[in-house]
């Protein structure tokens, strides 16, 4: 199977200042984080928040800062999220693409809005 690649846009809320960066990153609703290569992170100036432990596809375990905040955006959507700082390219997880409500079209290999919400995300929540 081909992968699947989203354009989306990355930036420093805190610091507003800075220009926001074009890349296109790979969609993956099997990993949950936004991962970010270390490159990514310097020039947005993120800070280092913690570090955290992740275990990889060929089952490691290691050690990663989590940076942040950034703020995401795809289109008209944005989501603001931490981010690993790991890899050589940047990787789109469930967590950022549930929230700003993206779908992974297989057959077309991209990433577009939900089409049952084509205006505005659609979050699911339970209530009492």
């Amino acid at each position: 199977m081909e992968h699947a690649f989203a354009e989306i846009e990355l930036s420093n809320p805190r610091k507003p200042d800075l220009a926001p960066i074009q890349v296109k990153a790979l969609a993956d609703t099997g990993a949950l984080m936004l991962c970010i290569p270390e490159h990514i992170a310097l020039q947005l100036k993120l800070e280092t928040e913690s570090m955290r432990e992740v275990s990889v596809a060929d089952g490691r375990s290691m050690n990663v800062p989590y940076v942040g905040p950034v703020r995401v955006s795809f289109g008209k959507r944005i989501c603001f999220v931490g981010a690993l700082m790991l890899g050589d390219e940047v990787l789109l997880g469930a967590v950022p693409m549930e929230d700003m409500d993206l779908v992974v079209s297989p057959s077309h290999r991209e990433v577009t809005v939900d089409p049952a919400s084509p205006n505005i995300p659609h979050a699911r929540v339970k209530c009492c």
